[in-house]
């Protein structure tokens, strides 16, 4: 895959979410949503988030990393580091 520009990688994360948290759909986000306290999604939420994420874009984050990614921007900074 070739390496998505930053806005499309950030779109990319957002309709992932909404696709793990069809309850977040319509609901506006961005970098600075805090994940766990603006969108209610919780631990296994946002597992099922990142591993999704790293299935669809081929790009591992480290378990201990996990942690902190507090915001979508946290997120899209850790696959974005680390896209080819």
């Amino acid at each position: 895959m070739a390496k998505m520009s930053r806005e499309e990688l950030v779109q990319e994360i957002i309709q992932t979410v909404y696709d793990c948290a069809p309850e977040m759909e319509g609901v506006e986000l961005s970098e600075e949503t805090v994940i766990n306290t603006d969108t209610n999604i919780d631990s296994m939420g946002m597992t099922l988030i990142i591993c999704r994420l790293e299935a669809n874009l081929d790009v591992k984050i480290p378990h201990k990393e996990w942690d902190s990614l507090l915001t979508l921007g946290d997120v899209v900074n850790a696959f974005y580091s680390r896209m080819e």
